[in-house]
C-alpha cells in the first residue's frame, strides 16, 4: 500500500489541508472526546440519486433534518427517517436547525447546488455535493473557495473516484505509461431526456410540489410538465445538459490523470439550439497549455449520439460511453461511464505504480469529518476545477447555437473570463432571484 506521503502527492492536495484544517468546525468543533461520535446529518433532495445519498447519510450518522420541494417525496422519506425533521425551503432548515446540524448532503437540481452548499459551508457544516457540483463555473470557483475558508470537509458526488481502476489508470497516467500524451476524448450517451425543444405549456402547479421553492435562485416561469422530477437537466436555466451531467464522471479519470484544469480555449460544434433548452448534440474541444508535468494537448467532449471515431481504437467500435488517452507510447481505453476500468492499446505496457485505495466514496468524506485526510473529490482541490473545466464547454455550447460549428471561446482562467467572446457573463456567474445569495 502506498505511503500517506504518496497518498498525498496523488490526490493534489496542499499542506494547508491536513488534520488541522478540519480542527475548526463540526465533530472536533463539539469537543467530541472520540471520532466515533454520531454525526448530525441533513439531506437537501431526497428523490432520486438523493435517496441514496441520504441513506448513505443516515447509515453513517443520525438524520435529524431532510428537506425537498416535492411533499410526496418528503413523506416517504419521513418514513425512512422517523426522527428527522421534515422541510420544503433548505434556508429555513438550515436556520431553525443550524446548531443541530454538522453536515449536510445536496442532491437537488443542479441550480440549487451552489444556493444550499454555500450556506452551509458558510455556518460551518461539511458538505457532500452531487455532481456536477454547481450550474455555473463562478459558483464552483466559489464553493472550492469557501470550503478552504472554512476547513469543512467536502466531497462531490462523482462515485468513480472511489474505484481502484480509476486511481490506478491516473497513477499509470501520472507515471508516463503513454509518453507524452497529444490528445483526450470523451464520449457519453446522455442526454437520455428530451433537449433541443421548445417550453412545455404551462400547466397547474401539482399539489405535492412546491414550485417557487423549486425555481429557487433560477428566474421565474409557468410550471410545466417535462422540469420536475428529471428533465430539468435539459434546461440552461436549471441544468447543465449532456456534459455537466455525466463529465464529472466520464471525464473524471483522465482529469486526475493529466490534471485537465484551467484550458485556455473551448469551441462546438451543436445540431443548434434556442438558448433556452440544451442541443439534441454537441462535440466540443478543449486546448490546455503545457504543465511542468505534461505537454499542450486537445481534449474532444461528444454527446446525444456523437462518439469518439472509430479508427482511434483502431476499428472497435466504441462502448456506448467512455474516455480515450492517446500519446506517444500507445492509448488508454476507458469504456463505460465512470473511468473504473481501463486497457492499455497501441504498444503501451503496463507499469508497478503506487496508489491508495478508497475506502468508499461516502466513507472517504465521512472520515474526512472525523479529522482523517480529505477525500480525493473534495472541493478546494478537485472538484471545484474538475467542475469548472466541465462547465467551460457549455459556454462554447451557448456560442454555438445555430448548427454547426460556433466561434471559438478564449479563456482567462485566473480571472474567469472569456477574452474575445461578449455576453458570456451571466453564463459564468449567475443572477440569483431575492431570497437566495450567492456573494456576501
Amino acid at each position: 500500500m502506498a505511503t500517506r506521503t504518496t497518498r498525498r502527492r496523488f490526490l493534489k492536495t496542499t499542506s494547508a489541508v491536513g488534520l488541522g484544517y478540519f480542527a475548526t468546525s463540526g465533530l472536533l468543533a463539539r469537543g467530541a472526546d472520540s471520532p466515533n461520535e454520531k454525526i448530525r446529518m441533513a439531506s437537501g433532495g431526497i428523490g432520486g440519486k438523493g435517496s441514496s445519498d441520504s441513506n448513505d447519510a443516515g447509515r453513517s450518522g443520525e438524520m435529524v433534518a431532510i428537506c425537498d420541494t416535492d411533499t410526496g417525496r418528503l413523506e416517504g422519506a419521513g418514513n425512512r427517517f422517523p426522527g428527522a425533521k421534515k422541510y420544503t425551503d433548505f434556508r429555513k432548515m438550515l436556520d431553525e436547525m443550524g446548531e443541530k446540524i454538522d453536515a449536510v448532503t445536496v442532491s437537488t437540481p443542479d441550480h440549487t447546488h451552489a444556493p444550499a452548499g454555500l450556506m452551509a459551508m458558510r455556518m460551518g457544516k461539511h458538505c457532500f455535493c452531487q455532481k456536477p457540483m454547481t450550474r455555473t463555473i463562478y459558483e464552483a470557483r466559489l464553493m472550492g473557495k469557501i470550503a478552504r475558508e472554512k476547513g469543512v470537509a467536502t466531497q462531490m458526488g462523482n462515485q468513480g473516484t472511489a474505484g481502484g481502476g480509476l486511481r490506478k489508470a491516473a497513477a499509470l497516467l501520472q507515471a508516463g505509461v503513454l509518453g507524452k500524451v497529444s490528445e483526450v476524448h470523451v464520449w457519453t450517451n446522455r442526454p437520455i431526456w428530451p433537449q433541443g425543444g421548445p417550453r412545455p405549456e404551462p400547466q397547474p402547479v401539482p399539489p405535492n410540489l412546491e414550485w417557487d421553492l423549486w425555481l429557487g435562485p433560477a428566474p421565474e416561469r409557468p410550471y410545466g410538465p417535462g422540469y420536475h422530477p428529471f428533465a430539468w437537466r435539459g434546461w440552461w436555466d436549471f441544468g447543465t445538459g449532456a456534459l455537466g451531467d455525466m463529465a464529472c464522471h466520464t471525464m473524471n479519470m483522465p482529469f486526475a490523470g493529466l490534471d485537465l484544469r484551467d484550458p485556455v480555449s473551448v469551441q462546438a460544434e451543436t445540431s443548434g439550439h434556442n438558448r433556452d433548452s440544451y442541443p439534441k448534440w454537441s462535440i466540443i474541444t478543449y486546448e490546455f497549455p503545457a504543465t511542468d508535468k505534461r505537454g499542450a494537448l486537445k481534449m474532444v467532449w461528444y454527446d446525444g449520439g456523437k462518439r469518439c471515431p472509430a479508427e482511434l481504437l483502431d476499428g472497435e467500435s466504441p462502448d456506448a460511453s467512455g474516455s480515450l488517452v492517446i500519446g506517444e507510447k500507445g492509448k488508454m481505453y476507458s469504456p463505460g461511464s465512470n473511468g473504473t476500468s481501463y486497457r492499455l492499446m497501441g504498444g503501451a505496457e503496463e507499469t508497478e505504480v503506487e496508489f491508495t485505495p478508497s475506502s468508499g466514496h461516502f466513507t472517504d468524506w465521512v472520515n474526512a469529518i472525523k479529522g482523517g485526510e480529505p477525500a480525493m473529490s473534495n472541493f478546494p482541490n478537485y472538484a471545484s476545477p474538475l467542475t469548472e473545466t466541465v462547465l467551460l464547454g457549455n459556454l462554447a455550447v451557448w456560442t454555438a447555437n445555430e448548427p454547426g460549428v460556433g466561434p471559438k471561446v478564449q479563456w482567462d482562467a485566473k480571472s474567469l473570463k472569456a477574452t474575445n467572446v461578449p455576453g458570456l457573463e451571466t453564463l459564468v456567474k449567475p443572477q440569483y432571484r431575492k431570497g437566495y445569495v450567492l456573494d456576501v
